[in-house]
């Protein structure tokens, strides 16, 4: 791979940038914030502003939010014949791999979400290593084909990532349970503590790590619950009606089933 396309220069896509250019990798960045390209330029992370949406790449990497991914994905599908590996890293994987049949490229795309991020976001946070031991699922459509799939995985372990290929749907619903509804939680705890009058400076140890998730960007998630709104609904059913049966437990004082209850989170 000599050259590469970064689009969205935040901490994930930052972060993808600075490692491939340190890998020797000429990297092609693009962010609709002029500020955060002059900064990936002066930095080094790229080497220069993608200013050509036909400038030959071997690898592709679409790093914006989901609302907007698919949309720019349709856009570019005509304009990304040389690449052999396209690829987001979104954190919902059905949208953007129907995006990509509609665009014509099921056989380069393959959808990945690396399990990488952070409450920081923007270029500032992004930062060389973001990947070392992080997990990769690699969504591949139905067509993708063979050598792109196997680029994938490359690229992510090359980056110190393990990957594991996943069906987008299948991908979506287990996302659902395992990180956007804890992204929910974290964050509807601190509206109830913010709303309750209580600052940060308040929180004791175990109150900042639950509410660390909620300074995470409100328009990255926004998009994301919106689009995985279909499997985070029952997400966020199941855990209401934990809930309410640990509010029942507590109204009537059974202490032998909150004892069962925190044995059992306790097993995690």
């Amino acid at each position: 791979m000599k050259r590469a396309v970064v689009i969205g220069l935040g901490l994930i896509g930052g972060s993808v940038a600075r490692d491939l250019a340190a890998r020797g990798v000429y990297v092609l960045g693009y962010d609709r914030d002029p500020a955060t390209l002059a900064e990936a330029l002066r930095d080094g992370g790229i080497h220069e502003a993608l200013s050509d949406l036909d400038a030959d790449a071997d690898l592709v990497v679409i790093a914006v939010p989901v609302s907007v991914a698919a949309a720019v994905l349709r856009g570019l599908g005509p304009r990304l014949r040389a690449a052999t590996l396209i690829t987001d890293a979104g954190s919902t994987k059905a949208s953007i791999v129907q995006a990509a049949q509609e665009a014509g490229l099921v056989a380069r795309f393959v959808g990945s979400h690396p399990l990488a991020g952070d409450h920081r976001s923007g270029w500032s946070a992004s930062r060389a290593g973001l990947f070392v031991g992080a997990r990769v699922f690699l969504s591949p459509t139905a067509s993708t084909a063979p050598d792109a799939l196997d680029a994938a995985h490359a690229l992510w372990r090359d980056l110190g990532a393990t990957t594991e290929a996943v069906d987008a749907a299948e991908h979506d619903r287990r996302l659902a349970s395992i990180s956007h509804l804890p992204q929910a939680l974290a964050t509807a705890l601190a509206s109830l503590l913010s709303a309750q009058a209580f600052g940060r400076a308040d929180l004791g140890p175990g109150a900042r790590d639950m509410t660390r998730l909620a300074g995470s960007s409100p328009e990255m998630w926004t998009a994301i619950a919106a689009d995985n709104a279909h499997h985070l609904v029952p997400a966020v059913a199941a855990l209401e009606e934990r809930l309410g049966a640990l509010r029942a437990a507590l109204a009537r004082g059974d202490e032998a089933w909150l004892r069962r209850f925190f044995e059992e989170g306790n097993r995690l």
